[in-house]
């Protein structure tokens, strides 16, 4: 039963340190599961952590998660090659696409090099609820601030535009990232947009922003949009707390 409407779930959180196992999935996880709507049977959740280089361990340790949360899991991997013939197919047969984070220029340059951009597009279109944290939250968006090019932050511009704004993560606990995000917005280089705490994530239907929701007492959220002198306001959300 897929979502009644395009749905993405675009967070700084859904994970966690695990006690048995390296991760476990937490609220922000649980809340995409049940926007898919899956009733009577194990969730569908498949993995991309290509953001993370397609690492084995990484997606071992997402396995092990799923399996503590009894996700039925697979993944797609892009590395060296596509793991599987149809990437569409997969991506389709799912209740949840869960993204990793990591590197977002380079989990975009390969997105559009095998094609998942426009296979993401249908499965969204279809009623898989798309969701993920860092890199996984900025990609459905026009752009954000990634550390994928080095340590001091820098633009990202040429996101899946799934939405039509910008995202910034990670908000209250790296410093340079509201600097940035406000000025990159400020400037015009990035378009109005949401930007997360940790433990915080915005909920779109369709292309349109539905609510902020947190797993963490004291995570918020905040709409940040220019202004005609070339600065910017920002404005926090209520967020409703998971």
């Amino acid at each position: 039963m897929p979502a009644d409407a395009p749905t993405i779930l675009a967070t700084s959180g859904g994970i966690r340190e695990g006690r048995r196992t390296r991760y476990e999935f937490s609220a922000l996880t649980d809340y995409a599961v049940d926007l898919s709507g899956v009733t009577g049977r194990a969730p569908r959740v498949c993995f991309l952590a290509t953001a993370h280089g397609d690492d084995s361990a990484a997606l071992r340790n997402l396995y092990d998660a799923a399996q503590l949360r009894g996700f039925t899991a697979s993944h797609l991997a892009l590395f060296p090659m596509p793991n599987v013939d149809d990437i569409e197919g997969l991506l389709l047969d799912q209740d949840v696409v869960w993204v990793a984070g990591g590197s977002v220029a380079g989990l975009l340059a390969m997105s559009r090099l095998h094609g998942v951009d426009a296979a993401m597009r249908t499965a969204w279109r279809a009623g898989v609820v798309l969701t993920g944290i860092s890199a996984g939250s900025i990609c459905w968006h026009r752009g954000g601030t990634t550390d994928s090019f080095g340590p001091e932050l820098r633009p990202v511009t040429n996101g899946l535009a799934l939405v039509p704004f910008s995202n910034g993560v990670h908000y209250d606990s790296e410093g340079q990232r509201r600097p940035l995000f406000q000025r990159l917005i400020g400037e015009g280089t990035l378009p109005p947009g949401y930007a997360t705490d940790d433990g915080a994530g915005v909920l779109y239907r369709d292309t349109d922003f539905v609510e902020a929701v947190s797993e963490r007492n004291g995570a918020s959220t905040y709409f940040v949009t220019s202004t005609q002198d070339g600065g910017v306001t920002e404005d926090t959300l209520d967020t409703r707390r998971l």
